[in-house]
């Protein structure tokens, strides 16, 4: 495939083959970075009309799990293929990862259910966070290595212990062989959050009642994803009674996010951005013919298989410049180009009053998701009159970007989850929106 079909409208990670709905062609395994594919990943050729219905489910046994008295421990696992709609208005396929937790819920009335939107995995199918729930340790070997880390199990067990059911989603295009992954797109990540909690409530044989909570848990890519479908809830899913979220570290405002990255660790981000903007906006190839060297279109086409750890060899501390005609960099051509900065405004997360309350950490030192465009997010909200609670995150400032943006991730994970957990058992929280301008 070559590297203008890559980064055209109807860019494509791997090839699309078969079905498994009447008249159906056999689904099958597909290689990405000499890592297979199965077969459930193959999304039919025809899509149920309703959001959130399930498409298909398969057992999923965990790389990590350890026998305990009541069952496996941390429990259950059913992978998932569910319906989703993305920013165009089309129907998705999207998979994902449903775990029955094997502890029992000790709060009052129903399970809650949690859904945990991953933080950046990167672009090829081989990164889909519910594989890496099967592998633990996602590695291809040949012309073409990757190595993924299923890092998302620190949370979901954590919620897991105390007894909280956890369905993950793996965003449209990311596992699923049929388009590229869309990465930080405001509304395909957002549905995919709220699809996923109407998939896991559909599922039969679970603990999960209709008077089941709903809570969301994103940090980075997560925390935009599941801060965007707190906004999109009332509109798109009023039937899922969500109750609270946990946004960390959300990419809000994304031509702030992308001028940061140039030149960080995370230089692969870039690029997995600018290969979903041109797949959910086909208007922007023709900015892409007009800056796009050789080189660029080599190294778009070459993200686009990759997860993080690929990316971080490859491509750590280079710049934009590198990949275009004029040296300028992807930050200097959206503020150049009208139509870019009109797609990425649209893509702004904050000018929509959120359901639910929403606890937005993010650390002061990041300066890879920058902390005051994740603040502006929150201080938005509050204008809105959106329940907020603001919690900055405090950790001494390293000089790797990288460290600084996922050290609260790790420092503030914890709290988050305990938090989550009281607002899912019904204890109020303690909104401070005054102190969002004041920090």
């Amino acid at each position: 495939m070559s590297a203008r079909t890559r980064i055209c409208a109807a860019l494509l990670a791997v090839t699309v083959t078969g079905v498994t709905v009447a008249p159906a062609r056999a689904a099958h395994a597909v290689t990405s970075r000499g890592v297979t594919i199965p077969a459930f990943y193959t999304p039919p050729a025809t899509l149920p009309a309703a959001d959130g219905t399930l498409i298909r489910t398969e057992p999923l046994r965990l790389a990590l799990s350890l026998p305990g008295i009541t069952g496996t421990l941390p429990g259950r696992a059913t992978r998932i293929m569910y319906k989703s709609t993305d920013s165009g208005g089309d129907p998705v396929a999207v998979t994902g990862a449903y775990i029955e937790p094997a502890a029992a819920w000790r709060g009052p009335g129903a399970r809650p259910l949690v859904v945990l939107a991953p933080g950046t995995m990167g672009q090829g199918d081989q990164c889909s966070t519910s594989l890496a729930l099967q592998k633990g340790l996602v590695v291809g070997l040949g012309t073409q290595s990757t190595v993924s880390v299923g890092y998302e199990v620190l949370a979901m067990y954590r919620l897991l212990a105390k007894g909280i059911a956890v369905v993950q989603t793996d965003y449209p295009g990311l596992g699923t062989t049929d388009r590229l992954h869309t990465y930080v797109n405001r509304v395909d990540s957002g549905h995919a959050v709220l699809d996923a909690a109407r998939a896991a409530r559909a599922l039969p044989n679970t603990s999960l009642t209709a008077q089941s909570g709903v809570g969301l848990y994103g940090y980075s890519q997560g925390g935009g994803a599941v801060a965007s479908a707190a906004e999109l809830q009332p509109a798109y899913a009023p039937d899922v009674p969500l109750k609270a979220t946990y946004a960390g570290a959300p990419p809000a405002n994304l031509a702030e996010v992308t001028a940061a990255i140039d030149g960080s660790e995370l230089l692969g981000a870039l690029g997995w951005s600018v290969n979903g903007f041109a797949q959910s906006e086909p208007a922007l190839q023709t900015l892409l013919d007009r800056y796009l060297s050789a080189a660029g279109r080599a190294t778009l086409k070459d993200l686009s298989t990759m997860c993080v750890g690929d990316a971080i060899l490859t491509y750590a501390n280079k710049r934009s410049t590198a990949w275009t005609t004029t040296g300028q960099t992807v930050a200097d051509i959206i503020e150049a180009e009208p139509a870019l900065r009109d797609y990425l405004a649209g893509q702004t997360i904050g000018a929509r009053k959120p359901a639910g309350v929403v606890r937005v950490a993010t650390g002061v030192n990041d300066d890879l998701v920058p902390f005051a465009q994740a603040r502006a997010m929150a201080a938005d909200w509050c204008r809105l009159g959106g329940d907020v609670v603001y919690a900055p995150v405090s950790l001494p400032e390293v000089s790797s970007p990288l460290i600084n943006h996922f050290g609260p991730l790790l420092s503030d994970q914890g709290t988050a989850v305990g938090w989550l957990n009281d607002r899912l058992a019904g204890r109020p929280a303690t909104t401070n929106c005054s102190a969002v301008n004041g920090s």
